[in-house]
């Protein structure tokens, strides 16, 4: 009788193992990427990149230095077919609070460092227009697998 109970105790235990086991995700919430897809006009890749490297990228080291982003990236797509992005604007946030709520003062304090003004800033912005567009972003969260 002992060895009847017994072996149904460990059939029911190694059944139920598998059960929660499946029970457990297999990765866990990372890091928010915001992608901003970029298409520079023709004939104005480098000068669109050429505000990459000085105003964005200051702009992303003073957000890392402040706490507000972790890291960046700027990726290119090889042969990007018509009227697609040819550049990928990527920054890395600690979560998703980090990357949306960045009270709007401390924005504009930061805006006023680097670009003089908000409306100097907004009125940059306007005139990238003319060597680029925005084709839309898109806010992804990273999952680390276990």
């Amino acid at each position: 009788m002992k060895v009847l109970i017994a072996s149904l105790l460990a059939t029911v235990a190694l059944s139920a193992a598998p059960a929660s086991a499946q029970d457990v995700r297999p990765y866990d919430n990372g890091p928010v990427w915001v992608v901003s897809n970029i298409q520079t006009k023709t004939g104005h890749f480098d000068e669109y990149m050429r505000y990459v490297a000085t105003s964005w990228k200051a702009q992303q080291e003073d957000s890392r230095k402040k706490g507000w982003v972790l890291g960046y990236k700027v990726l290119t797509a090889v042969d990007a077919r018509d009227n697609e992005p040819d550049i990928y604007l990527m920054v890395e946030y600690k979560n998703m609070a980090a990357a949306m709520d960045v009270p709007l003062d401390q924005l504009d304090a930061q805006t006023k460092k680097l670009e003089g003004s908000v409306v100097a800033s907004n009125k940059a912005f306007g005139e990238r227009d003319k060597i680029r567009a925005l084709r839309g972003s898109i806010v992804t969260r990273e999952l680390i697998l276990k």
